[in-house]
């Protein structure tokens, strides 16, 4: 049996549609449409169906979904393996807005230049989302903010970079108590289920701060864009700067200190691409390291070091 057909019909099912299957796997619509026909004929089932423009799975379909996506992981595997001088593969990665805006384009031109046959399909998201979901196998690694839970045995998690946070406020309150402008003037906050949000709760918490406001919002280029208009106060990570909307913000360093967000790579120990996932930690390690802004990157061991030792999930790379 091709096993190639099992991957469009993965793809049939991820897209929803068997056009933007057949985009994705640069095939026509008619060539998607014939090696679902000849899947179905090969198992003797109907495996999708139409409802309008959208391609669902039937019942047959769902059954076999999961050791369909087995078979072409081992296939997969089985050419990296065959081919270790030359990887090649495709990996499915996420990454937060600030990431995928700011580093993204420097790491994939250095797995590009390594690793020319490495394709990659990057999604983005939030953290908090990103752990079910290389747990659950639709992602292979993600680059995601170190959990304040401990980790299941079968997850990887490895120290990148690091952000401290500040109060970012209006300049007509230079020169003013960081501590009171919490206090009395308007706090815009992260959205609920956010694990900055979190952070930044358990930080006010402790310092015996409750501030008032109207907004809840998911990114840090929204709030910048609040505080530069004057709505009010946020507690930031140091990544802001890269929507600064002019000069009418200005950063106050938090006393007693939040603790910084740390962010690294996250992935699945036990993934047959665990040779591509590697790659990808190599190039991004680079970038963080030669490019890390104010905060620099200690040296790293590589993913299969990390693989034989005791899983600490909170450990930073020493």
């Amino acid at each position: 049996m091709n096993t190639k057909l099992f991957s469009t019909l993965l793809a049939v099912h991820r897209y929803g549609s068997m056009a933007e299957a057949a985009r994705r796997l640069n095939l026509t619509h008619g060539g998607v449409a014939q090696q679902i026909r000849a899947l179905e004929q090969e198992l003797g089932a109907e495996l999708v169906r139409r409802a309008g423009r959208v391609v669902h799975l039937t019942n047959a379909g769902h059954r076999i979904l999961l050791q369909a996506q087995k078979i072409v992981e081992e296939v997969d595997s089985l050419a990296a393996m065959a081919n270790a001088d030359e990887l090649r593969g495709e990996l499915q990665l996420a990454a937060g807005s600030t990431v995928l805006t700011h580093k993204m384009a420097d790491i994939l031109v250095v797995l590009n230049s390594r690793y020319p046959d490495i394709r990659v399909n990057l999604v983005s998201g939030i953290s908090a989302e990103f752990y079910g979901m290389v747990e659950n196998h639709t992602l292979d690694a993600a680059i995601a903010i170190e959990p304040s839970f401990t980790l299941p045995k079968s997850l990887g998690w490895r120290y990148l970079t690091e952000e401290p946070f500040f109060l970012l406020t209006s300049v007509r309150h230079q020169g003013k108590d960081p501590m009171q402008l919490l206090k009395d003037e308007p706090f815009i906050r992260y959205h609920r289920g956010s694990w900055v949000r979190d952070r930044i709760d358990i930080y006010l918490k402790s310092i015996g701060v409750t501030p008032h406001g109207n907004y809840e919002l998911a990114s840090t280029e929204t709030i910048v864009a609040l505080v530069h208009r004057g709505l009010g106060n946020a507690i930031v990570p140091s990544s802001w700067h890269l929507w600064r909307q002019g000069p009418d913000v200005l950063t106050m360093p938090l006393n007693p200190v939040c603790p910084a967000r740390k962010l690294g790579l996250l992935w699945d120990r036990g993934s047959p691409r665990l040779q591509l996932i590697e790659a990808f930690w190599d190039a991004a390690a680079q970038v963080y390291r030669t490019h890390p802004g104010s905060h620099g990157l200690e040296p790293v061991p590589r993913l299969k070091a990390e693989a034989t030792t005791d899983p600490v999930t909170r450990e930073r790379v020493k």
